[in-house]
């Protein structure tokens, strides 16, 4: 996938990184080279006294200018947060579809990731790369080069059992529940006709989820898809919330009959693998 030397972007299209974070960047950025790549960093990473990095309209010319730029393989974002939506309406999609490179990011960055499928068709991968200096880097950075580099499958393979159904096929489209909703009601938020639903959360309880699941149904989503994958649900498995995430969605789709697969392998704990969306699973 990817060639010693090649050049990669880093972007923060969410929330600022806090600047007592500085050096995990920095250890990032030194792993990143270990590995071959030419890490460069965008003008808006580091948050400015608050959660902002920059204007909107400054975050979105910080990702288009590697866009642009025919040197850069890949783009990397190492954000979360709230208020990667804010940057859509200022991206260039006739020139990203025109250049097209992987884009890499998690969490508040499925606003940008479904946004760009719907507007561009682009490939790009739920997965965040400051897990490579997390307390997993060793496994981390194992899968992530022998993925990117070697053209192994370590990163994107993952363990699932079957809730519904027993098999499931499928463009996949989605990432983090709460911020797959923030495009509701927009030009962003993609058609899901056909397509697999993937949804993951780091934070809510069981009230919070059958709220986001009950807007999915009501919005017709349950009645397009062909299957769901569900990732971990941080806060309702770790606090062991009754019910389960699991039985929330066999119940919020029990006149349904399409598959339903779960996993514990992605997600925002730091030992995730990747989710690619805008792209067919089987």
């Amino acid at each position: 996938m990817f060639n010693r030397n090649d050049k990669i972007g880093i972007v923060a299209c969410s929330n600022g990184i806090n600047v007592k974070k500085k050096e995990e960047i920095e250890e990032l950025v030194i792993i990143l080279k270990n590995m071959g790549f030419v890490p460069i960093l965008g003008n808006n990473i580091f948050e400015d006294n608050s959660i902002f990095c920059g204007s909107s309209i400054e975050k979105a010319k910080s990702l288009m200018d590697f866009y642009i730029n025919n040197e850069i393989k890949a783009i990397f974002d190492v954000s979360g947060g709230d208020i990667a939506n804010e940057i859509l309406d200022f991206l260039d999609y006739d020139v990203i579809k025109n250049n097209p490179k992987p884009f890499f990011g998690y969490s508040d960055l499925t606003t940008v990731i479904n946004a760009l499928y719907r507007k561009t068709g682009a490939v790009s991968y739920l997965y965040q790369i400051r897990n490579l200096v997390s307390e997993c880097r060793e496994t981390q950075t194992k899968d992530f080069y022998n993925s990117l580099f070697l053209g192994k499958n370590d990163l994107f393979d993952f363990n699932y059992k079957f809730i519904r159904g027993n098999k499931l096929k499928g463009t996949v489209l989605g990432g983090n529940i709460r911020c797959l909703l923030k495009l509701a009601g927009t030009e962003y938020f993609p058609d899901f006709q056909n397509k697999i639903l993937f949804l993951e959360s780091r934070s809510g309880n069981e009230g919070a989820m059958i709220s986001y699941l009950t807007q999915l149904k009501q919005m017709g989503i349950f009645n397009k898809i062909s299957g769901i994958i569900l990732g971990r649900f941080s806060q309702m498995e770790r606090e062991n919330i009754k019910p389960t995430v699991e039985e929330l969605i066999l119940n919020v789709t029990r006149d349904k009959s399409f598959p339903i697969v779960k996993t514990n392998d992605i997600g925002h704990n730091k030992n995730s693998k990747c989710m690619i969306i805008g792209k067919d699973i089987y």
